[in-house]
This record gives structure tokens, sequence and C-alpha cells, in this order.
């Protein structure tokens, strides 16, 4: 499905973060956004999901050509975008099964069949390296950094979804884990061939998912695109040289 951001302003506590965003996603494709911290890359993926105190100021958001710009939290993940955090939240009192019980419910408004739904969690459990007793451990509570991550993939594969929003995924985990979880979604992508936006500082991740495109962000908007290339350039030279070539391409545009 096709995820478009169109000149969107985003506030925070009636400070703009995100200035005239335009983004488009289209069906299948991956891209990469990166920037140093602090210019609003987290903001665009808790804006889409709406996320309490982020405010919309301007412009719109399509999926598929449904304007998603005023829909609940709801309602955005009903339409099948999906979001892993940094550090996915800890829910007391709500195992894993149960939630995933009442959101396929909710999503497909059918009664869900227990014996298909606990074999398919166990194989998934199984695919992830994920022990089957968290189906039925609270949210995220009391596990690790990869363990909440894997958690997430679990609920990934059991919802289906078209689109997914990926924000440093790779945040917190050891080298076996990125490793697992990389190769997790990249066979998700294969089988289903989602949309994805992955922020990330790092190549580590894109040796194993292969952006078709990659953006810079700088105060709030995309200032460069390009290919895998751009974050090997990024990783070899830094954030400020690809500044500086985008000031002189406008101080060049100006005379």
């Amino acid at each position: 499905m096709e995820l478009k951001i169109q000149d969107l302003s985003v506030s925070v506590a009636n400070k703009e973060i995100i200035k005239h965003f335009n983004l488009d996603i289209k069906p299948g494709e991956i891209h990469v956004l990166m920037g140093p911290n602090g210019v609003g890359k987290s903001t665009i993926c808790k804006a889409l999901m709406k996320s309490p105190g982020y405010d919309i100021t301007n412009g719109k958001i399509f999926f598929d050509r449904i304007d998603m710009t005023h829909l609940d939290t709801a309602e955005i993940s009903k339409l099948g975008l999906y979001y892993i955090s940094q550090n996915p939240p800890a829910i007391e009192g709500v195992t894993n099964a149960e939630m995933l019980r009442l959101a396929l419910s909710n999503k497909t408004g059918e009664k869900i069949n227990i014996f298909a739904f606990n074999k398919k969690c166990n194989e998934i459990c199984a695919k992830i390296d994920l022990p089957k007793s968290f189906l039925h451990r609270a949210i995220n509570d009391g596990m690790s950094g990869g363990e909440r991550k894997k958690n997430e993939l679990l609920h990934l594969w059991v919802l289906e979804p078209k689109v997914i929003l990926l924000d440093e995924i790779d945040s917190g985990l050891d080298v076996d884990a990125l490793k697992t979880v990389a190769q997790s979604i990249m066979e998700y992508y294969e089988e289903k061939k989602p949309s994805i936006l992955l922020i990330t500082h790092h190549t580590k991740l894109l040796n194993i998912i292969h952006p078709h495109q990659v953006h810079i962000m700088k105060e709030g908007c995309i200032i460069k695109s390009g290919d895998e290339s751009l974050a090997q350039s990024i990783e070899k030279n830094g954030f400020q040289n690809q500044f500086v070539t985008k000031e002189l391409g406008e101080n060049k545009d100006e005379e």
C-alpha cells in the first residue's frame, strides 16, 4: 500500500518540529530516514500514529488514497499501519495472547479460532527465537531490550500490517539479536511485500534490509535523497558533509 505524506508540519508542546515534510513510499518500497539526533525522525512516526502531544498543524497523510490525517490511532492501526518504537513500552496486566486475540478480532470482525491462533503464535515464536512462554506474559513487562524487539516482531507476524514504521529497531540489540530481528523483517517483507519506513543512525541493518531510497533530514524536513550508497557515504563521512553539499547547491542556485 502507498503511504504519501504531503507538506506535513508537526508541533510538540507548541514548538514546530516537522516543517513541510514530503515523502512518498510506494507499495512494496523500503525507505530509510537518517539524520542527527533532534531533527524530527521519530516525530514523523509518532505523528503518523497519532501519539498524544504530536499535533499536525499542516499537510495531509494518505494511505492507499485514504486521507488518514484526522483518523485516530485505532483507525490507523486497523487500516494496516504498524509501529515499532526505539523502546517499546511495557503494559502490565495484559498478556501478548490476550492483546493479539482482541486486535485480530477487531481487525477481521470474526471470532478467533483459538487452536489455529495458538499454532500460528507458537510457529512464530520458534521462527524469531522467542520463548513460547512469552505469549502468556504481560506485554514487554520485565523484558530486555532485545526481548522487547522480538516481542514486537511476534505482534508484527500475527497482525500482518501493510505498512511498517521501524524507529531505530537496532537500538539496544547485540549482534545476534540484530541479525535475528533484521532477517525476520526481511522474511516478512519477502512474504507479504509491505511498505517500510526505517529510521536508523547506522548501516549495519542495511547489510540485511536493503532500501529502495535513503533520505537525510535536517531541521524537520528532507534535504537529500538517494540510493543505498548515500547511507554508506554518511557512515564514512558523517552528516555534516551532506549538509554542506546541500547548502553549496542552494547558494549556487541563488546566484
